[in-house]
């Protein structure tokens, strides 16, 4: 496939999967947010105390902002993400309910005046995603660039939904896989360039977030801010 061929089957592919995103309903997409929620929780309790990045959601994207809440309120300090210019690698910055948002590129907020922050992991959306951990995004390549320029990584999750899962991306030599990928199913990690299925994280081990995820109904009704999407 040469690159004005895989251009045009990512743009198709991509196109696809948002659709089939679309065509969920509330009712699933919060089923499966709760899941997501719960699997993330279990699996990485270190999210208590680090510097966690994630991404306003959009187009029925998992919606990381009720998570996000609990871990703030545990110790966690959130982060999102800035388009600084075309072709280069974003910035995170700080993130919180009062701090000022603003519309970028795709009408997804992120905030202005707040301090950047070096992420120790990245909650990071997926339109799709291949048995080897490779994620499809909005074609942009933003994430790509930014990985590539930590000195240090941060932990790259995934999240997203089963139904979008192929066969492959076709990865090319600047496509960073994710570490860990958590859908509705259970928790996936990246081993000897695959991923391998964990399962679902027991509930009842012992965990420093063990208590109980705060969901949108038990949320003041601008806890969000004015952009949602």
């Amino acid at each position: 496939m040469d690159p004005d061929q895989l251009k045009a089957w990512r743009k198709s592919e991509r196109g696809r999967l948002i659709a089939a995103r679309a065509s969920l309903d509330h009712a699933t997409l919060e089923q499966y947010r709760h899941k997501i929620d719960a699997h993330l929780e279990r699996a990485f309790p270190g999210f208590a105390s680090a510097k966690l990045a994630f991404c306003w959601p959009i187009k029925g994207e998992y919606d990381a902002r009720h998570l996000i809440r609990t871990l703030r309120a545990r110790g966690a300090l959130t982060a999102l993400p800035v388009v600084v210019a075309p072709n280069q690698p974003l910035i995170f910055r700080e993130w919180h309910p009062g701090v000022e948002l603003t519309a970028g590129p795709l009408d997804i907020p992120y905030p202005v005046n707040s301090p950047q922050v070096l992420p120790d992991a990245v909650l990071l959306p997926m339109n799709g995603w291949d048995p080897a951990g490779y994620r499809l995004g909005y074609g942009g390549g933003f994430f790509d660039r930014t990985l590539i320029s930590f000195s240090n990584k941060p932990a790259v999750i995934g999240v997203t939904y089963e139904i979008a899962k192929i066969e492959t991306i076709h990865p090319q030599s600047w496509d960073i896989p994710v570490d860990w990928v958590v859908t509705e199913r259970g928790v996936y990690r990246r081993d000897h360039d695959r991923l391998a299925f964990l399962g679902e994280p027991p509930a009842g081990e012992p965990s420093t977030l063990a208590s109980p995820v705060c969901y949108a109904a038990e949320i003041a009704p601008d806890y969000f801010g004015k952009h949602q999407k």
